[in-house]
């Protein structure tokens, strides 16, 4: 067995599938933790810091610009390999832009470029995910996916601990980001060499197959809004805890950026490799609806470790017990998490389908970072910390409403359509729509005032109608599902 996974690693479409989930995986740290760490280490303050995890919405929204990449072919390489090379190409340089820049001094140029990053590191998931869908054949998926999952922890752990490490002894931090920059390089080799699928799914020809059709399919589900719910809430204590561990140990515990780098770049990133992989296994003797119940349990708990970081003396034995802890539990919950994703796609939407819930389960991770750096300044870290052991609560209590749904649909690998209150689904349906088309526009006016090309002061304002109107939509939603769930029982 040994023997036979060496021999499939050795095979040259494995080398392409590793560099690619490499170029995956590269820029994520260079915009959330190593990104926060240079910005702890010059002093920024931390509501600043928090607010610079909002550049990671490019990962919520990357479903709505999915279809055109799907329906759009560029002029060279083809459809999957072309947008490849354009998003790889565009990371190299803006990358290395930021290297040129000071935290303490360029701050709005440091945001758009971060920005530009995400954006461009989203995009490239997109095409990665639907080139390793169309070129690998149905025996290949489960190697080629544990392939590209490698590459992608290795590129975590170069531009995450190995970067910190690098600029905390010798580089510094412009030069690290330079360096990042360079290793985008072998990943644009790897992408003109790649195969281009000779047996893809077809073109789509209208906005409807494109866009409308997967949406319908999803929001026609009985439960849709509760599995919405649940696929942000199920990982939101995880995303509590992580969003600001770097300037917590940091400063909070007091450990230099070389020790943090360390231990919680590295240690955390080999537990949660092997996490996942243990929680797989384990997956084969429970069920899905089992497995998310006792990991989710395990993840909200294992924060508790961080709470008595915060307030116990400091010491490097104890802090690598509670990233160990915190990650290898996470990186359970992350197994479960995957596979609950893929049992709710449709076989026949499953790129746009899977772009929607990917980008909804970063909504967490993404907009924690802000209400974070308040709620730290304004309660300290052991109650933050403490806190997020009770924000596990809620997904588990939406896991348990969904129980049935999940259930059927592992089951039969179907969904049970929706029958009841159509008109009130469609409000709730374009509630959410408006609010993510406003909270959008706050987007681009985000980084037009961040390039100095308009100076509006209204952008708050669209982020919170927009982010009201989404959260009724999906409230709306899911009280309807609740209402349904009770009238099916009573019958």
């Amino acid at each position: 067995m040994p023997s036979q996974y060496l021999r499939k690693l050795l095979e040259p479409k494995s080398a392409i599938l590793l560099i690619l989930g490499f170029a995956s995986g590269l820029p994520l740290a260079l915009t959330s933790g190593t990104l926060q760490a240079w910005m702890t280490v010059e002093n920024i303050d931390l509501k600043t810091i928090g607010f610079f995890s909002l550049v990671g919405q490019a990962y919520v929204f990357k479903f709505l610009w999915s279809p055109v990449m799907d329906r759009y072919t560029p002029p060279m390489l083809g459809r999957r390999r072309g947008w490849l090379l354009i998003t790889q190409i565009l990371l190299l340089i803006s990358i290395a832009a930021m290297g040129f820049l000071e935290p303490g001094s360029q701050l709005r140029w440091m945001a758009a470029l971060a920005v530009i990053i995400a954006f461009c590191s989203a995009s490239q998931d997109i095409v990665f995910d639907a080139w390793k869908t169309d070129v690998l054949s149905a025996e290949e998926r489960g190697s080629g996916a544990a392939i590209s999952v490698l590459g992608y922890r290795l590129a975590m752990l170069v531009s995450g601990g190995l970067a910190l490490w690098l600029a905390d002894r010798f580089l510094g931090w412009q030069a690290m980001y330079w360096l990042m920059a360079a290793l985008m390089l072998p990943c644009i080799v790897a992408t003109i060499l790649a195969p281009e699928p000779t047996d893809a799914i077809p073109v789509p020809r209208s906005i409807e197959q494109a866009v409308v059709a997967p949406l319908r399919d999803f929001f026609g589900r009985n439960n849709a809004w509760l599995i919405l719910l649940l696929i942000v809430m199920y990982k939101l204590g995880d995303a509590f805890a992580m969003s600001l561990t770097t300037t917590f140990l940091i400063r909070g515990v007091g450990f230099d950026a070389g020790e943090v780098g360390v231990v919680n770049k590295t240690l955390g990133l080999f537990a949660t490799i092997l996490g996942a992989l243990y929680g797989g296994v384990l997956m084969q003797r429970l069920s899905l609806f089992r497995a998310l119940l006792i990991f989710g349990v395990l993840q909200g708990l294992s924060n508790a470790g961080y709470w008595l970081l915060s307030i116990s003396d400091k010491h490097m034995f104890s802090m690598a017990a509670a990233v160990f802890f915190e990650n290898l539990c996470g990186g359970m919950g992350t197994a479960a998490f995957v596979a609950l994703l893929m049992t709710l796609c449709n076989k026949s939407f499953s790129a746009t389908q899977f772009a929607l819930l990917s980008a909804l389960s970063a909504v967490g991770r993404v907009y924690v970072g802000p209400i974070a750096g308040w709620f730290v300044e304004a309660h300290g870290w052991p109650t933050f910390y403490l806190f997020s052991v009770f924000a596990a609560v809620p997904g588990i209590l939406l896991l348990l409403l969904c129980k049935s749904t999940l259930e059927y649909t592992q089951r039969t690998d179907s969904f049970i359509p929706r029958s009841e209150f159509a008109s009130a689904y469609r409000l709730a349906l374009k509630a959410l729509t408006f609010g993510c088309m406003l909270i959008g526009v706050w987007l681009v006016i985000l980084i037009t005032n961040a390039l100095g090309l308009t100076d509006w002061a209204f952008n708050l304002q669209l982020l919170e109608w927009g982010a009201l109107f989404a959260i009724g939509g999906v409230a709306i939603g899911a009280v309807l599902d609740y209402l349904a769930l009770r009238r099916a029982a009573m019958l």
